[in-house]
């Protein structure tokens, strides 16, 4: 009886995890936005990664590793993970050239280069002729 209630606590853990969005970090260089998300036991074939208006959207889908010998008493950590971070406002952006880098430490990457031929507008006045 404990352990089935252990077990219906660790579901409810599990479903609040997948609830909460991932954290991010969100940088600027002078070429690109780079967004860190955390990205813990993934693999890259699991990672969606979606650009929409101005917004980098991810979704995870883990896997729980089944051992030889022992049993799951306590599953505690979510399966599917999304998060979102927003770019400012502003930011001229393409979508085109960006790439996310799973890294070994457990982080999604994800760069986005800045569009230089958005941001060279010419601006012209009208005459009167």
């Amino acid at each position: 009886m404990f352990q089935r209630a252990l077990e219906r606590v660790g579901r409810g853990w599990s479903k609040l995890q997948e609830r909460r969005p991932l954290s991010a970090d969100l940088l600027e260089s002078d070429e690109a936005y780079l967004v860190v998300f955390d990205a813990p036991a993934v693999r890259g074939e699991d990672v969606q990664v979606k650009f929409l208006d101005h917004t980098v959207q991810v979704r995870l889908d883990r896997f729980r590793d089944f051992y030889d010998g022992f049993e799951m008493v306590f599953p505690g950590r979510g399966l599917t993970l999304s998060g979102s971070a927003d770019l400012p406002a502003d930011a001229n952006v393409t979508p085109q050239g960006a790439n996310a880098t799973l890294t070994r430490n457990g982080t999604l990457e994800v760069e986005i280069p800045k569009d230089d031929a958005a941001s060279d507008v010419d601006v012209v006045e009208e005459t009167d002729d």
